[in-house]
């Protein structure tokens, strides 16, 4: 066992803090993001894993400087949200889990970034930190298939099941025993922070595309000039299409998306027309409203005859 510092903050860094701390490891000391409002009113709140280390009894602090006085041989980094300067790295080694396989998708949304790119896999790896964006090299590394209708809340859950457990077998015999880091090798690509701007839904796109940003969450448009959110579609077939049933749909049913020249976004029923297709809503949630089944939805709206959405 080693005696470690943890840098983290978000609910995805609480699984492996609480396996290291099961595993018997002596964490010396949590580093977090600042406490954080929520909303304009509220009170500051504590970062998912200080809400863990405390609960664990583990001593946390926001000052990233602290870490080298806390005796550590090894710090683990998931998720923490910042570099670390070369000058820490240079008296305290860390490892980092990843949710990439490395170097594609070095930053911040590594798990969006694969969804809205198409990939069909990606992975986690267990990475020294170097100075730079995700620059170090390999301890080692797991493939996650992704899957065709998977959203980045189940995929990530996954990713943390399996960099949980990578993190936990390799450092079961402390520092000593990690593997000697290989390079990393390939096409380098980043993964942006996302923006709002990404989240928004263009009806002109094709009906993959258009779900690969609803898969993301919190999806936008707009209705009758208020934000919607769409947390939920699926695709349908268009009239003409050949075979193939429409998963979760009516076995397979034509659902009609309006005529070959109408407009994206246009709405019929809880169907929406895209670039060459359409999609079914399944959830939304209106500004200021709560989440509820898009068919509840319309039957409230009652959409007029050439209703589009995003306008």
């Amino acid at each position: 066992m080693a005696r470690l510092v943890y840098l983290g903050t978000p609910e995805a860094a609480v699984p492996p803090l609480r396996a290291l701390h099961a595993a018997g490891h002596d964490i010396a000391l949590v580093v977090t993001r600042p406490d954080r409002r929520r909303g304009r009113r509220g009170a500051a709140g504590a970062s998912p894993v200080k809400a863990a280390a405390t609960g664990l009894g583990v001593p946390v602090t926001h000052e990233l400087a602290d870490v080298l006085g806390a005796g550590a041989e090894l710090g683990v980094v998931v998720a923490y949200g910042r570099i670390i300067p070369a000058a820490v790295l240079a008296r305290l080694p860390m490892v980092n889990v990843h949710f990439s396989l490395l170097p594609r998708w070095r930053g911040a949304a590594p798990v969006e970034r694969a969804i809205l790119a198409g990939d069909t896999e990606t992975g986690v790896c267990l990475m020294e930190v170097a100075e730079g964006l995700d620059t170090g090299g390999i301890y080692a590394s797991t493939v996650v298939p992704i899957g065709p209708d998977e959203t980045a809340t189940a995929l990530r859950a996954r990713l943390v099941e399996e960099g949980t457990a990578l993190l936990v077998t390799h450092l079961r015999h402390g520092v000593a025993g990690l593997p000697a880091p290989r390079p990393q090798v390939g096409t380098v690509t980043y993964a942006e922070k996302l923006r709002p701007a990404d989240l928004e839904i263009h009806w002109g796109a094709e009906p993959e595309l258009v779900l690969r940003v609803i898969r993301l969450g919190r999806a936008w448009t707009t209705f009758r000039g208020r934000r919607l959110l769409v947390l939920a579609a699926e695709p349908v077939l268009r009239p003409g299409d050949d075979g193939g049933t429409a998963p979760g749909g009516d076995g397979g049913a034509v659902v009609p998306t309006g005529e070959p020249d109408s407009p994206a976004g246009l709405l019929v029923g809880d169907v929406v027309r895209t670039g060459s297709g359409g999609i079914r809503l399944l959830a939304v949630q209106p500004e200021g409203r709560r989440t509820m089944a898009a068919g509840d939805w319309v039957r409230g709206i009652r959409p007029r005859p050439g209703e589009r959405l995003g306008r």
